[in-house]
């Protein structure tokens, strides 16, 4: 398929001066109308008519927001052109509101292009309506722990072909993750075998869709987010909109074709399991219609597949620069694990370090240091703080995870032995983070749906390349060392990646090769494939 006409950023500027007029008369109106109630809101000046605009969009809000956590505190008040929000700051604020008063802070804002974009049936993004609930428990059941421990064998194989791929072509380390984290969403989600084509076309095409979609749904994105009025404009006028529907369209065709292709698997009873053919199963008993199922697949794959292959770099990330903590997690898979096999889930007990590991790499570096905002579905009052509907809030997850009160003075650093006890036993999670000692998943009703495949394949991944590899930095051409710039994130609409670096992936001992050629073979994979 042709890709769907791209956003045409320059055709908005026919109606600027319009807007600018709209949107001062909207402000104005916002401001004689409003009523202030409760103490005031802490929070940095801004602008007349665009707030706090202005001081946002250098691509790294997070290190903004946490500066001005430093000076205003837990709860912070921007202005955005007339649109109230709140950031959050603390995991304590967070929850108090989107965990334990989750039932009017569910929603999601009011984002007219990437509703269109995706008919609002990416529930992510969507309104907290009945479709959202319908697919939210759907996705839940559908993505439960439970539920993903059948798909352990799979993970095991994915595993198997990176550190394969690794060893053939270490160079293309960046490349082989993100192959590796598509492949394995791929099939758990459609029943696809491993993908072994770098460049598979419906692995692109859904790609380009997480990143539109990201793109959209990103404050700022477009002016007729700030200005309303402007989608009464009619559609020759409104490139925004062509856009939109064009590429609804274009994925509604490819995602409906994904979901039949399961459909026709099933009828000629060559079914593999998966998580859509799940929903097929049970589409009456979760209420589901084919339309919705087909965009429910899709978006389990569209998310987890982006944030894994991001998840994946900040671990090589953390591998390179802390050479320490990569020995002892390899000197206790060695005493584990051994040298003539591969890790396996049934390490997964007793792997304490790399699991701790696998959760400093979560904390330390979230792909999500802003995750998606929240929307207030009706007035309320916290702590003296008056809060109007339609607020929206932005939970500052980098903040929260590098909090110096909940993990000292080294909250920057990258250090597993913190979620360890003096036994070298995993410590209880720490408050509000729901077991998992971060919060880089979210809160409330919006939490990630699939953070437990996300955490068993970091597992399985991280043990696998520790087993095999030592990762250490790469050079120039002129044998110079390069590291990896652990605070250049670069974000990508909603998920933050490392720059690109170079760095050298060398195997452990000499049988790794052999012992991985046999581990392919007995998986049905030629052992030079």
């Amino acid at each position: 398929m042709d890709s769907p006409l791209e956003p045409q950023a320059n055709s908005e500027m026919t109606t600027l001066v319009l807007a600018m007029i709209g949107l001062g008369s909207i402000v104005l109106f916002r401001l004689v109308m409003s009523r202030p109630q409760g103490k005031p809101i802490p929070g940095p000046h801004g602008v007349p008519v665009l707030g706090n605009l202005l001081q946002l969009g250098g691509g790294r809000n997070w290190l903004t927001f946490t500066e001005w956590k430093k000076q205003y505190g837990d709860i912070v008040y921007l202005n955005m052109a007339g649109q109230d929000a709140i950031l959050l700051n603390s995991s304590k604020v967070a929850a108090d509101l989107l965990d334990r008063r989750a039932a009017i802070y569910s929603d999601r804002p009011k984002n007219v292009v990437c509703q269109i974009l995706t008919g609002g049936l990416v529930f992510a993004f969507s309104q907290h309506n009945d479709i959202w609930k319908v697919m939210r428990r759907a996705a839940a059941e559908t993505m439960s722990n439970s539920a993903m421990k059948s798909y352990e064998g799979p993970q095991e194989v994915e595993a198997t072909l990176l550190v394969h791929d690794l060893l053939k072509k270490p160079a293309d380390w960046d490349a082989h993750l993100s192959r590796a984290a598509n492949s394995l969403v791929l099939g758990t989600v459609y029943g696809m075998p491993p993908i072994r084509d770098h460049n598979n076309p419906d692995i692109a095409a859904v790609n380009l869709f997480v990143e539109r979609a990201l793109h959209a749904c990103a404050p700022g994105t477009f002016l007729v987010e700030y200005l309303t009025w402007m989608q009464h404009l009619p559609r020759w006028m409104s490139p925004w909109r062509q856009y939109a529907e064009n590429s609804f369209n274009f994925y509604a065709s490819l995602f409906e074709r994904l979901y039949d292709d399961i459909k026709k698997r099933i009828a000629q009873g060559d079914e593999t399991p998966s998580v859509a053919s799940t929903i097929y199963h049970d589409e009456k008993h979760l209420g589901v219609s084919d339309r919705e199922a087909a965009w429910l697949s899709a978006t389990l794959y569209a998310g987890a597949s982006g944030t894994t292959s991001g998840q994946l770099t900040w671990l090589i990330v953390a591998m390179v620069l802390h050479p320490e903590a990569q020995k002892r997690a390899q000197e206790e898979i060695d005493r584990v694990v051994g040298r003539d096999r591969m890790p396996t889930f049934k390490d997964f007990n007793q792997l304490v370090y790399v699991r701790a590991f696998v959760k400093e790499v979560l904390r330390w570096r979230p792909v999500g240091p802003l995750g998606v905002p929240h929307r207030l579905d009706q007035d309320d009052v916290y702590d003296g703080y008056y809060f109007k509907k339609d607020t929206i809030f932005i939970t500052n997850v980098w903040a929260m995870n590098h909090d110096l009160e909940t993990w000292g003075p080294d909250a920057d650093d990258f250090v597993p032995e913190r979620h360890l006890d003096e036994k070298g036993n995993l410590k209880p999670s720490v408050p509000d983070t729901k077991d998992e000692s971060h919060h880089s998943f979210g809160f409330g009703r919006r939490i990630c749906v699939g953070r437990n495949l996300a955490r068993t394949s970091m597992f399985i991944y991280t043990a696998c390349i520790l087993w095999a590899f030592n990762v250490s930095p790469g050079t120039d051409e002129r044998g110079n060392i390069i590291l990896p710039d652990a605070d250049a994130g670069i974000s990508d609409g909603l998920v933050v990646r490392p720059p690109d670096f170079p760095c050298k992936i060398t195997p452990r001992y000499a049988d790794v090769p052999a012992l991985v050629a046999h581990v392919k073979e007995m998986y049905g994979f030629a052992a030079d494939a």
